[in-house]
């Protein structure tokens, strides 16, 4: 069951998550549900596990070593 649920933002920063939003390819309203859902946690451990196990093992560097630099390089 979805809440409506009223926020008082300044209205500058407002524009400007709308615009990180557009650049995300997703809407502000999508962008605030997502964030309140990790804020909130996730509260099925088996999901979790799920997810995990999804995700595990599917990069490969072919046994390429990067330097500290590489890894924390910013685009």
């Amino acid at each position: 069951m979805l809440v409506n649920l009223t926020l008082s933002v300044d209205e500058d920063v407002v524009a400007r998550a709308r615009k990180r939003a557009d650049a995300l390819g997703k809407s502000l309203n999508q962008l605030v549900r997502e964030y309140l859902q990790k804020l909130a946690g996730n509260d099925d451990p088996e999901a979790t596990i799920a997810e995990l196990k999804r995700l595990s093992g599917r990069g490969d560097s072919r046994g390429r070593r990067f330097s500290r630099d590489e890894i924390h390089e910013r685009s």
